[in-house]
């Protein structure tokens, strides 16, 4: 990253630290007997909340922004081809949800010019970052969008395609959040569901922060997400594509 880059992600995180609540500070639903969810004594880098046999894992907060920029991010990862492979149009109306930096939603924002793309994130850390992005970079169809653990506030049956980068294994009521996601994509929109993959031990991230393909089937089909196909072509992520039942 260069001096200027740097000094620019390092000035704003400075600047916004002190400003929110992360996201596992908010206030959680009152648990019922009918929840999805169970509890253990949490493991390194888990919550200790259970979904579906999974352990959910901590959140990567805004002070990690830099790992979400960093340089060799395109080499090992080649989210370049990622950016290319997405089935968007001139006009896509796109969700980039848990959207960090806007890493993934400035690219796509080139590709649906006369489109839209709403960046979604639980912390107003990210989202003011991604603003500073974008009216740097004169973006005017990028849409910040302030989540909660339960609500991605998206409106229903009018998305295209959902893109969700290594970030939904952190999502404390996956369940409800995903029933929302279903309910926003249009009849033919898509759902695209990026995750390391739990399967493969040379890939090198922690545990908790890969899914098998398996789980993620299992965890989008109670959501009422049917599975449409899986990708291949990334070196180190599932690309999981699924569309409303």
């Amino acid at each position: 990253m260069n001096v200027q880059k740097h000094n620019f992600w390092l000035a704003l995180l400075i600047a916004l630290a002190p400003a929110a609540v992360c996201m596992s500070e908010q206030q959680p639903p009152t648990a019922t007997s009918e929840s999805p969810y169970t509890f253990r004594n949490p493991s390194r880098d888990g919550t200790g909340k259970i979904y579906m046999g999974r352990e959910i894992s901590h959140v990567m907060g805004h002070r990690g922004a830099g790992w979400l920029e960093r340089d060799s991010r395109v080499r090992e990862e080649r989210t370049d081809l990622l950016i290319e492979n997405l089935p968007l149009e001139e006009s896509s109306v796109v969700v980039d949800l848990g959207a960090g930096t806007g890493y993934f939603s400035v690219p796509m924002a080139r590709r649906a010019p006369e489109g839209r793309v709403l960046a979604v994130d639980l912390q107003p850390e990210m989202l003011s970052l991604i603003e500073a992005r974008t009216a740097d970079e004169a973006l005017t169809n990028i849409q910040t969008v302030l989540a909660t653990e339960t609500d991605p506030n998206l409106p229903e049956s009018s998305v295209d395609l959902v893109l969700i980068v290594d970030a939904y294994h952190e999502f404390a009521y996956p369940l409800e959040v995903m029933e929302q996601v279903a309910a926003s994509l249009k009849p033919d929109g898509r759902l695209y569901l990026i995750e390391y993959r739990a399967e493969d031990p040379s890939v090198p991230i922690k545990p908790l922060h890969k899914m098998t393909e398996e789980q993620a089937k299992r965890e989008m089909d109670a959501a009422g997400l049917a599975w449409v196909e899986t990708q291949k072509f990334l070196p180190r992520q599932h690309v999981l594509i699924f569309k409303r039942y």
